[in-house]
């Protein structure tokens, strides 16, 4: 099952292991079964701590359970964690072998004070480079607290309980039997749902904080920039991040980060995330601000109720997935209607989908998606598509795919369970047209995150925040960074340096404003 390369790095980790664990598979007669078996023996030759047993009595088969000698597993694998769930698997051999994990010890502490019992189901694809990310923050939970159980199930493998559940989206969660979240979550946005208590003492604990030299909203790449530019003068730096890492989080491959041949969103956020750390910065993560008033120091109002206060502060809010804002988009978000084809596409195997958007990304998802399913129909409002021209000819090969230019769409329908199809106006003939479906992936830009700034700051007619060349805003002592402001190009290393930008801008402010 595995290589010998994949065999070797296995190994090593395994060495890690400080006590014993033992596998526990729950196989029937397919040949997936089969192939799981051999990814399971290989996985137990590499350690003598690690002990297969095919006893396993789970539900959901072929799966396999993950303990120590003596206790029933509370973690689970429904399926072959492959692909980029080959890493949850690593981790739960680890975590479950006694491996420290890397979470700070206030978290740990939380979790493991956890009352209740919590059983966790999480819908994924093997695809989704946003799954492993939940699926290995609640198979940390069921190895601190005995009272947590966490399932991964391979939406593609178990396609009669996906369309049971009316699962349309990766990952799903569901908690003891009823739906608990949908998308990318941290272990911490997780425990505070759980943890009713949390956000009052957050907001209590950020409301007694004093004033910081610099503040930086916003966790993405031109706020981490930003942070660490500040620090590293010295001065008292804060961060207050609605997601650290943003929208990267979301965003597969990046292979034009500068002296980065190859790397994922994810990975990109973490080592942000650990170099902010290395200085003394104050990040509150989890926390949305929704209000900003000027003055000689600069109040920012969070949704918890808590203020921060700075004496200057740093707009690095980033830009969300543009909608197309018609009837039924909301309603069957997440039901239907998606926002990432390389997550959610293997959930529409064999089935119809549309992609709204003829840029880049929207014919770069209408060819992923093409190998999927049975058929893609693109929607361009413009009169011709405006990808790159190699894309353009790679979509025209594909068999599968319908191009329809002049498409205003109009509505997205359903049977109120889930989207069965998708109204547009032909722009020429202003006919109605229907094209039924079972899914739509909409690729149509970016929306800056400024709406709470509205009247406050300037920005101009796209919402963007009008900046100078330093970064300044329209506020005296306030700068802005990255993709939410009106600097061109939305582009990871122009964010980041921007970032840089702005907060030597507000040290250099700092500078005159105290000489004064």
């Amino acid at each position: 099952m595995l290589d010998a390369n994949i065999k070797n790095q296995l190994k090593a980790y395994l060495e890690k292991l400080q006590r014993p664990i033992e596998v526990v598979a729950s196989l029937d007669d397919s040949a997936k079964a089969q192939e799981l078996r051999g990814l399971l023996v290989d996985i137990a030759e590499l350690s003598d701590k690690v002990t297969l047993r095919e006893d396993g009595s789970h539900a959901l088969r072929p799966s396999f359970g993950v303990t120590v000698p003596g206790e029933e597993p509370r973690i689970h694998f429904a399926g072959i964690p492959m692909g980029h769930e080959f890493t949850s698997l690593i981790l739960a051999l680890l975590q479950t072998g006694g491996h420290p994990p890397k979470v700070d010890a206030a978290v740990i502490e939380q979790i493991k004070a956890l009352p209740g019992r919590f059983d966790f189901e999480t819908f994924i694809s093997l695809s989704c480079h946003n799954c492993p990310d939940v699926v290995q923050a609640l198979n940390l939970m069921a190895v601190l607290n005995p009272g947590v159980t966490s399932t991964m199930i391979d939406g593609a493998l178990f396609q009669d309980l996906v369309n049971e559940r009316r699962i349309m989206a990766v990952p799903t969660v569901f908690l003891n039997g009823q739906e608990f979240g949908q998308g990318r979550m941290t272990i911490e946005e997780i425990v505070a749902k759980l943890d009713t208590g949390a956000a009052v003492r957050a907001a209590e604990e950020i409301a007694a904080k004093d004033a910081f030299d610099v503040l930086v909203i916003g966790g993405g790449p031109a706020g981490a920039a930003a942070a660490i530019y500040a620090a590293r003068k010295g001065i008292r730096t804060g961060v207050v991040a609605e997601r650290f890492g943003g929208q990267v989080m979301d965003t597969l491959g990046i292979e034009n980060f500068i002296s980065v041949k190859e790397t994922e969103g994810p990975k990109l956020a973490a080592a942000l995330e650990q170099h902010v750390k290395q200085y003394e910065v104050d990040v509150m993560n989890l926390q949305r601000a929704t209000k900003l008033i000027p003055g000689n120091v600069v109040e920012v109002q969070l949704e918890n109720g808590a203020s921060l206060k700075g004496k200057t502060v740093i707009l690095s809010t980033g830009a969300r997935w543009r909608e197309m804002n018609v009837p039924g988009e909301k309603e069957y978000k997440a039901k239907g209607v998606c926002f990432c084809p390389h997550c959610d596409g293997p959930l529409f195997k064999g089935k119809r989908v549309a992609v709204i958007g003829g840029g880049n990304s929207g014919v770069e998802a209408a060819i992923d998606l093409a190998g999927i399913v049975s058929h893609v129909t693109l929607l361009e409002f413009a009169d011709q598509l405006r990808a790159d021209a190699v894309l353009q000819t790679k979509l025209n090969s594909l068999p599968n795919v319908t191009v329809i230019t002049q498409a205003q769409t109009t509505e997205v329908t359903g049977d109120g369970q889930k989207v069965n199809g998708i109204r547009f106006k032909d722009r020429v003939s202003g006919e109605e047209k229907l094209v039924e479906l079972e899914g739509i992936f909409v690729q149509i830009g970016l929306l800056p995150n400024t709406d709470w700034l509205k009247g406050t700051v300037e920005l101009s007619d796209r919402g963007e925040i009008v900046v100078d060349a330093k970064g300044q805003t329209s506020v005296p002592g306030v700068f802005a960074a990255g993709d939410c402001t009106t600097v061109p190009y939305k582009q990871i290393v122009i964010a980041m340096g921007e970032g840089a930008k702005a907060s030597l801008s507000a040290f250099d402010h700092l500078i005159r404003s105290s000489v004064a």
